[in-house]
């Protein structure tokens, strides 16, 4: 029976005939309505047409970012309508559905929803498709909204779309889907009073996935004094499932329950029994420790407190290392906003904000968009399927960074996914996709069924997409054993996700693999998930493929191993290599193979302390397998060798005279001032022309010792443009020397591009009005003593006669008698000589 009194107590509903007004006319629409409204769960029944007898029944998808939220919404609305959830509303997750042949109303993940767009473009017998908390910004979403306009608009204009969300930038959102209306609901908000409790003394910075302890200690206390303070239950927001523990351990036992409070975590890991439970009221007051699963999506009964830590995690990827990782961030003011709504949602509450209010201020105002700052190369795999490699033809709210997609593009084509140039998505690459799986996984997956059998290959891989709790330890091949072991919440999901994957990996060809053991198997998978992380021990650490160096820890049973496939690294505070968080022991002749693509060998000329060293390289990206010496190497790699120590070392190795160094400092001055066809004389543009300027010396050097011999100012004379007629006009407009009222040829000083330097006697420029000029600007003027001291800089001479000189010629005068100090030097005679020359 349909709880009547629940659905219409849902403030969103006021705002359900404009909205079907909007999709009436233009079929898509963007809906706002704050949390606790019924947007999730009354909007798609409205819409499914099950709330009104006698309307025709449409199939809705409502798409979610995250499991947890999917589940929860799906059991909601079939509350809602006094059924079970399978009947007419169910939910698909990874390895998860619960539908039946009357299902109308359907909750998905956004990937799920990606993998059946994959599927079917046309989204057969879907009337309507809801993309609910898009102000989140995920990847996933981001994707899907972008197809699903363009099955819009090529396939199906029939099929209406709903963007939805609690605070979005809804004109963003209107634009890219067609300039849709958005329609905006009211909710009934109660007041939040915002405490603000930052910690009594400074903590550390949040740091990759490392949060200062002595926050968590803090945050620990808040909860505390918010119990002791205000009524009513409390969710407390950390970013993370450590950190969640770690709270709950300092609040009562490591499980949760303590005597007069009932203690919850809650994120993404956390086992079904427990979110139902943080969904429905307890016997017991509760404080609910919660990452950003319960932002928006998820309403939590009796909660009239939040506590705050103000961090959140985000995904990045360290291109330079080829390290991707999540790392920990201050939250945005909109997630502040979010989360303080949660205390309001039933009754007045209060937030409790773990840091300054001056600091609010400060934080940045939106999460950062998943597509600005994650791994492309799932996106990158997805749109080559749809068939835009670059996805330049996507409606997208923000471009995907050009080197992202770049950095994507080359692991797909590693992995066969893409075509190299074309990018084209290969049959392998469609198989890839379909597997629900980071590319890098597919390939992993099906590679290794071959070799290790699918069951085995399906459990690393299981292992690999869900990183194990930290208590399973750093060896891969250990924390296998762990898992299938079974006894926690881990090992439950990860033999759901082994079942899925072995059904996958059981259509390719299988191997038996029964004589590997679970190391050699563990590294096998994860050198082939990660080819440019297999790493050879040196030097007391590991030398990744990749070029990056990584630690093992004390204690670790990775620690002795020649080679190591390493699957998930960090980077820890203040430490210059990475360091091995989960790894498996391999065999040279493994890495080889897993990594084939980046084997090379050649010749080739290094600089290397100082010196070239030429020599003969097989390597497996950035390690070296064999070096032997090489007697005669070409004179092109030589040039190549030469060059590489000009740019690490400097133009510096050339031979720099004074006449030298002057000539570049004049042309980099008429560059600045006068521009083309003087050239460009900076360490960059030198080293691009090097051709117009360096050769023949350079081709006929062969080590250190001749670039010191090559004349650097007679290179650099070949870049004059001497085919205009310009260069000719070179000493006239910036002269080497310029004569001076006194007679005297004085060196003008070039050093700073800005203002050439004239750097000239006192006496000698009296009866000078006009300060001199280089190429129209005039130079600075240094006036010097009779002794050639510094007595005063100018740039207007004029003004110096009139306004300085009088104080200038009073210091000087008691302590140069001998020279003439005139009190008009306007008018008075230059000269280079003292008074008893000038009477001769």
């Amino acid at each position: 029976m349909i709880r009547s009194d629940a659905l219409s107590a849902l403030p969103v509903r006021s705002a359900v005939p404009a909205l079907r007004r909007a999709l009436d006319g233009s079929g898509a629409a963007v809906l706002v309505a704050p949390p606790g409204t019924g947007k999730t769960t009354l909007v798609p029944l409205v819409l499914a047409g099950l709330l009104d007898e006698g309307a025709p029944v449409r199939r809705v998808v409502v798409a979610e970012p995250r499991r947890i939220a999917a589940r929860a919404a799906a059991r909601r609305m079939a509350w809602l309508l006094g059924e079970r959830v399978g009947e007419r509303v169910g939910y698909t997750v990874r390895g998860e559905r619960t539908v039946g042949p009357g299902t109308c109303v359907e909750v998905v993940t956004t990937g799920v929803l990606l993998q059946r767009l994959q599927r079917d473009q046309e989204l057969s017998g879907v009337d309507v498709v809801m993309l609910d908390e898009v102000h989140e910004r995920h990847l996933d979403a981001d994707t899907v909204a972008a197809f699903l306009w363009d099955v819009r608009q090529a396939l199906r204009p029939e099929l209406e779309l709903v963007a939805a969300s609690a605070t979005t930038d809804a004109q963003g959102w209107a634009r890219l889907l067609g300039d849709a209306p958005v329609v905006e609901a009211e909710g009934v908000t109660h007041p939040v009073e915002v405490v603000w409790a930052p910690p009594a003394a400074p903590v550390r910075p949040p740091h990759g996935m490392r949060v200062d302890p002595a926050l968590l200690t803090h945050v620990a206390s808040v909860v505390r004094r918010a119990l002791a303070e205000r009524p009513g239950d409390v969710l407390c927001f950390l970013p993370g499932v450590g950190e969640i523990a770690r709270v709950a351990g300092q609040l009562g036992s490591p499980g949760g329950d303590s005597a007069d409070i009932e203690v919850l975590q809650v994120h993404g890991r956390a086992p079904a029994a427990v979110q139902d439970a943080v969904l429905s009221a307890g016997a017991r007051r509760r404080v609910v420790l919660a990452t950003a699963v319960a932002e928006s999506s998820l309403t939590v009964p009796g909660v009239r407190v939040v506590v705050d830590a103000g961090l959140a995690r985000e995904p990045r990827v360290d291109h330079a290392r080829g390290l991707s990782a999540l790392t920990t961030v201050r939250a945005s003011r909109a997630a502040g906003t979010q989360r303080a709504g949660r205390a309001g949602r039933e009754a007045p509450g209060v937030v409790y904000r773990c840091w300054a209010e001056a600091e609010d201020g400060r934080l940045p105002r939106f999460p950062s968009p998943e597509i600005k700052v994650a791994d492309l190369t799932a996106f990158a795999l997805q749109v080559a399927c749809w068939g835009d490699p670059e996805a330049s033809g996507l409606a997208l709210l923000d471009a995907p960074p050009g080197g992202a997609m770049a950095a994507a593009r080359e692991v797909l084509v590693a992995v066969g996914a893409v075509a190299a140039g074309s990018g084209r998505v290969t049959e392998r690459g469609q198989r890839l996709a379909r597997l629900g799986l980071h590319p890098r996984l597919g390939r992993a997956l099906v590679d290794a069924a071959p070799v290790v059998s699918a069951r085995r290959a399906a459990e690393v891989v299981a292992l690999l997409s869900e990183e194990p709790p930290r208590g399973y330890g750093d060896d891969l091949g250990q924390a296998l054993r762990l898992a299938r072991r079974g006894g926690d919440a881990y090992a439950g999901r990860w033999a759901a996700e082994v079942r899925r994957l072995s059904r996958v990996a059981s259509e390719g060809p299988g191997g038996s693999g029964a004589a590997l053991s679970d190391e050699r198997a563990a590294g096998i998978v994860a050198a082939l998930a990660f080819p440019e992380r297999v790493a050879r021990r040196s030097g007391g650490s590991y030398l990744m493929a990749s070029g990056t160096r990584a630690d093992v820890g004390d204690g670790s049973a990775l620690r002795d191993a020649a080679w190591l496939a390493v699957a998930v690294a960090d980077r820890p505070v203040g430490a210059g290599h990475a360091r091995v968080r989960l790894g498996a022991v391999v065999d040279e002749e493994t890495a080889r193979w897993a990594a084939a693509q980046l084997a090379s060998e050649g010749d080739e000329v290094v600089w290397s302390d100082g010196e070239l060293v030429a020599r003969h390289v097989i390597r497996l990206g950035a390690v070296e397998l064999t070096v032997r010496p090489l007697r005669d190497p070409s004179p092109a790699l030589v040039r190549e060798g030469l060059l590489e120590g000009l740019r690490r070392e400097g133009l510096g190795l050339l031979r720099w005279g004074r006449e030298a160094d002057a000539l570049r400092q004049r042309l980099a001055f008429l560059r600045r001032h006068v521009g083309e066809p003087w050239p460009d004389v900076s360490d960059e543009a030198l080293y691009a022309r090097v051709d117009d300027w360096l050769e023949p010396e350079l081709g006929r050097a062969r080590r250190r010792a001749d670039l010191a011999r090559i004349d650097a100012g007679a290179a650099l004379r070949r870049l004059l443009p001497w085919a205009g007629g310009d260069a000719a006009r070179f000493d006239e407009l910036a002269p080497e020397r310029i004569t001076v009222p006194s007679g005297s040829s004085v060196r003008v000083d070039y050093a700073d591009p800005e203002q050439p330097v004239l750097a000239v006697k006192l006496q000698e420029m009296f009866g000078l009005q006009e300060t001199p000029a280089v190429a129209g600007v005039p130079v600075l003027v240094h006036l010097l003593s009779p002794a050639g001291r510094p007595a005063a800089v100018t740039a207007d001479l004029a003004s110096f006669w009139r306004d300085g000189y009088r104080s200038v010629r009073a210091d000087l005068r008691g302590r140069y008698p001998k020279h003439p100090w005139p009190e008009d030097p306007a008018t008075a005679e230059p000269t280079r000589h003292t008074n008893a020359r000038l009477r001769r």
